[in-house]
């Protein structure tokens, strides 16, 4: 799991929360069930079972793989629509080509992400590239499906693409752990995607045995995903590994150790870390569109129906 390594002692430090804060509980551990998407590629659906309104703003997340495919196997998405919401790609390992109708593209790699405001409605595809198809190769990544206030659902849609070597790197005030701050504000330092709703994202790496306390907004849920290895969350020390996800209480800090390994394939503890305001609206979601009522799902169905949602663009990938 290489996205972006660092040598922990030449980082600047994250700040310490504040004394007297509060560490958050943790209220649930959940187990991502497995399932497929798009062509045919393995995911863990990270959110399956948790309430809506533990996870608000956000909507859904896939782990993607980890796989290693070989030779004519690696698979992407046909072309799709979306409405009403982002999404944020990021990628652990391997490769993915993004284009979309209004004009964003480009390639997500090791350590890159590509955050796509769909807002009023686009269409996109992410997909292998034919040499990688041929040559097959190592797959892991997350897609994040963050939503959008009413008053911002029907916004123009925007394309960040946020290279490996803009994330804001900084380590544990011991060293012990890497944190790749992706989006938000973090202990004294701001990751580099812009988000509608605000939101805090992280990818951290903790050596066995390894203590990350990290200052948290009071008005954002903290949710911990496992994306390899296993440690612990919370002061209590509620284990959790590769595919499991912790929901924490109230509070103005998250706790994540490491822990020894089961996984043969590396030693530290990775895990994702998010957190939002929640947006406190209704949620009507049906397959790719994201809404606040059963109404606006209709009409935006219509709408990709008739074309209104854009038109994939001439000698676009994936069209042969």
């Amino acid at each position: 799991m290489p996205a972006v390594t660092a040598d922990t002692l030449t980082l600047p430090r994250l700040d310490e929360p504040l004394d007297g804060a509060v560490d958050r509980p943790v209220r649930s551990v959940t187990t991502a069930p497995r399932g497929f998407e798009g062509e045919g590629f393995p995911v863990r659906r990270a959110f399956a079972g948790v309430s809506m309104a533990d996870l608000d703003p956000f909507i859904h997340m896939d782990q993607m793989g980890e796989i290693e495919y070989g030779p004519g196997e690696p698979k992407g998405t046909p072309w799709h629509p979306h409405r009403g919401f982002e999404t944020v790609t990021y990628m652990l390992d391997g490769l993915l080509l993004h284009q979309d109708s209004h004009g964003g593209g480009g390639t997500i790699s090791d350590g890159a992400t590509q955050w796509m405001t769909a807002g009023s409605g686009l269409l996109h595809i992410e997909t292998p590239p034919e040499w990688l198809v041929e040559k097959g190769g190592l797959f892991h990544g997350i897609q994040l499906w963050v939503n959008l206030p009413a008053e911002d659902k029907m916004i123009s849609p925007n394309y960040q693409g946020l290279e490996a070597d803009d994330v804001a790197l900084v380590s544990s005030p011991d060293g012990g752990a890497l944190v790749r701050l992706i989006a938000g504000d973090l202990g004294g330092h701001t990751g580099p995607g812009s988000t509608h709703s605000p939101i805090t994202m992280l990818h951290a790496t903790l050596s066995p045995g390894a203590r990350l306390r990290l200052p948290w907004d009071s008005s954002f849920n903290g949710l911990v995903y496992g994306l390899s290895g296993a440690g612990s969350v919370g002061a209590e020390g509620r284990p959790i590994e590769m595919g499991q996800l912790a929901i924490t209480g109230p509070g103005d800090a998250i706790t994540i150790t490491g822990g020894p390994s089961p996984d043969s394939r590396t030693d530290a503890f990775d895990v994702l870390v998010l957190g939002g305001r929640p947006i406190g609206e209704p949620v009507a979601h049906y397959g790719p569109f994201v809404m606040n009522t059963q109404a606006e799902l209709r009409q935006a169905m219509a709408d990709y129906e008739a074309g209104r949602l854009g038109v994939i663009p001439p000698g676009a990938i994936g069209i042969r």
